[in-house]
């Protein structure tokens, strides 16, 4: 009995020593595998440390020096030449209207009627008292001439015949006051009467604009006064308008500076004959300085802007014993976008002078500089895209 318990006690230990070594070996093998794991991604690590983080693509230009016409930029409001809200300056009922809204019309031509019945019927008596002022002076004259009256009889009866004839015309002045006119050539605005109203003294019947030539409004710094003087060429252009600009000419410059914004106001006269532009319209006006400057211009696209200033990412070489590739997989340069801080003067369509900051020849980001850092590695991608039109300096974007 105690032989057989020996042999299952041994066979039992030679189990456990089994299980025992089958879990050393499995533990030792997925040891062994997980540090071949981490030995290769730190080895990775490394290769990517050495290499560097990957280049990000960019579209470049460079920077331009160019010669730009001199102008002092502002917004101007739209005003007509001559502009009047027609109204009657006597009482009555409208019995004719002889416009339609938005017509064009002539000087003195007849608007609007009102009723003048009573008026004539008292012009065609005051007309018959005056005949009768008019024989009776003609009869007075021949008998004083005869001596049979007396020369004051011949001063009464004129005095009656001028007073008859300006009884007359003070009718007719009053039928003529009941007849609106246009007092200048123009357009008409959009008619407030109707046939058989009555209109007191003042009620507005339309307005009248003449807007073949007119009045653009607008303001400039006080610094700016020693460089404008009256006839200076204008600009204007209407804010998303596919229209070449208005040219005109500074006819007027305030002789006093607003005490409020330090600001002059100044007006220019421009021609309108194809009517494009309408009293109370804004537009940007350009007064074109007889100098002209010589700019460092770039797209606006590189300007990227921050509170702490503008700046442009700076297109350089990578220089020699920099850390990270030097070509791309497919064999494209990997250059360097240095931040440079820059200070910008004026914009003209889709370019922006650069005063300080960039010299002309200098290659810059003008695409993708938003995803840059200083420093970073880029490659050049200036593959024209076909939704993106170049920078100009008249831009005319069609309508979609």
């Amino acid at each position: 009995m105690r032989g057989a318990s020996s042999t299952l006690g041994g066979r039992i230990r030679v189990r456990y020593v089994v299980v025992i070594l089958g879990l050393v070996l499995l533990v030792g093998g997925l040891a062994a595998l997980k540090f071949a794991q981490i030995s290769s991604l730190m080895a990775f690590g490394k290769k990517a440390e050495a290499a560097g983080p990957p280049p990000e693509a960019v579209a470049t230009a460079h920077a331009e020096r160019t010669s730009w016409e001199g102008a002092l930029g502002a917004v101007g409001s739209v005003a007509s030449s001559m502009g009047v809200s027609l109204s009657s300056e006597s009482p009555g009922v409208v019995t004719k209207i002889a416009f339609e809204s938005g017509n064009d019309v002539k000087r003195a031509q007849v608007l609007v009627e009102l009723d003048t019945s009573v008026e004539r019927a008292q012009l065609a008596q005051s007309e018959a008292r005056r005949d009768y002022a008019k024989t009776t002076l003609d009869r007075t004259r021949s008998l004083v001439a005869s001596d049979a009256l007396s020369q004051a009889q011949l001063d009464q009866d004129q005095s009656g015949y001028d007073a008859a004839e300006k009884e007359v015309a003070g009718i007719k002045a009053q039928i003529e006051r009941k007849t609106i006119r246009a007092p200048f050539a123009g357009k008409l605005g959009i008619r407030a009467v109707n046939l058989g109203q009555y209109l007191s003294p003042g009620t507005p019947i339309t307005v009248l604009e003449a807007i073949e030539a007119v009045y653009v409004d607008f303001t400039l710094p006080q610094q700016r006064l020693a460089e404008l003087h009256v006839g200076m060429p204008v600009r204007c252009v209407v804010e998303g308008a596919s229209d070449p600009p208005h040219e005109g000419t500074l006819a007027a410059i305030d002789p006093a500076v607003d005490a409020t914004t330090r600001s002059i106001r100044l007006r220019a006269t421009v021609p309108n004959k194809d009517e494009k532009l309408r009293p109370g319209m804004f537009v940007n006006v350009s007064v074109v300085l007889p100098v002209r400057e010589n700019l460092v211009i770039v797209p606006a696209t590189a300007i990227v802007h921050a509170p702490y200033g503008d700046s442009v990412f700076v297109v350089e070489d990578k220089k020699p014993g920099t850390p990270g590739m030097t070509e791309t997989p497919s064999g494209q340069r990997v250059k360097i976008a240095r931040q440079q801080f820059v200070r910008t003067g004026e914009a003209r369509g889709d370019f922006v002078a650069v005063v300080e900051g960039v010299a002309p020849g200098q290659e810059v980001v003008t695409a993708g500089a938003f995803k840059l850092r200083n420093g970073a590695p880029i490659v050049v991608n200036n593959v024209p895209d076909a939704g993106a039109p170049p920078p100009q300096l008249n831009p005319k974007p069609e309508n979609r």
